[in-house]
């Protein structure tokens, strides 16, 4: 099965930047299933209900979130009632929505996880402990192929998760810099893993927000509101090739459109 990771998507310009390049890349890729991070699929940033059916009705198949998704209140209700529709697992209980889901898939069964580092972020429940508490409630309910998207900072963190989890889950990603890096690989024992995806966004940006506003923060200590920029985006993610039957991944391609 083969599975398509996308970094987080940023405001309407990535929602539309996803939906016009998606149907060609799922052609070329033969992509069973989409997985995205749509925490600032909304302008400014955060997720609202109609940033999230954007992604749906693109194609994606599961939309997870991140440190923003409890930024906009209007998704509260979503976040509740839409199972395709995930927030990290170890915020505090009384959080709107649920940390995981399951997929049936016909032939094979996806649990996906969504989890918040801790490393210069908030003070939460243990991602690692979470996370290996999710991956066997999964597969004890029937999940044969595992994929955690692990919203966090620190790659080192980021890094530490996938080999905690190697063998146990199909594949690791890692989401919330923007930033794509370069190291896709096959971990020792199986687990598909990569430190950020990057994003899905205008290219000339900060982040996808207009360069001058991050500038002036740097700079003059000056914050404004988080505008959008604008102009040519690319979509960034990765491509697991997984076991459907073993759960274990053995394809791992980044890709940049």
């Amino acid at each position: 099965m083969n599975i398509l990771c996308i970094g987080d998507v940023c405001g309407h310009l990535g929602c539309e930047h996803l939906a016009a390049v998606l149907p060609a890349i799922k052609r070329e890729h033969k992509i069973d299933f989409v997985i995205a991070n749509g925490e600032n699929s909304a302008d400014g940033n955060g997720i609202i209900p109609h940033s999230a059916r954007m992604l749906f009705d693109a194609g994606v198949d599961a939309v997870t979130g991140g440190n923003h998704t409890f930024r906009r209140r209007e998704i509260f209700d979503m976040l509740e009632s839409e199972e395709r529709l995930i927030r990290p697992a170890n915020m505090p209980a009384s959080a709107p929505g649920h940390g995981y889901s399951l997929f049936d898939c016909g032939r094979t069964s996806i649990g996906i996880i969504n989890i918040l580092g801790t490393t210069y972020m908030e003070s939460l429940d243990c991602p690692f402990r979470t996370a290996l508490l999710l991956a066997e409630k999964l597969k004890n309910n029937g999940a044969k192929i595992i994929i955690v998207d692990f919203h966090a900072e620190a790659t080192s963190e980021k890094r530490a998760m996938g080999f905690w989890l190697d063998g146990k889950v199909s594949a690791v990603f890692g989401t919330h810099t923007h930033v794509q890096t370069s190291d896709e690989q096959i971990l020792p024992q199986g687990t598909g893993y990569i430190t950020d995806l990057g994003m899905t966004g205008p290219v000339e940006s900060v982040l996808g927000v207009k360069p001058e506003i991050i500038i002036l923060k740097f700079v003059d200590k000056i914050s404004s509101r988080f505008e959008q920029a604008e102009g040519e985006c690319a979509l960034e993610g990765c491509v697991f090739t997984v076991d459907d039957k073993s759960g274990l991944c053995f394809g791992a391609k980044r890709i940049r459109i």
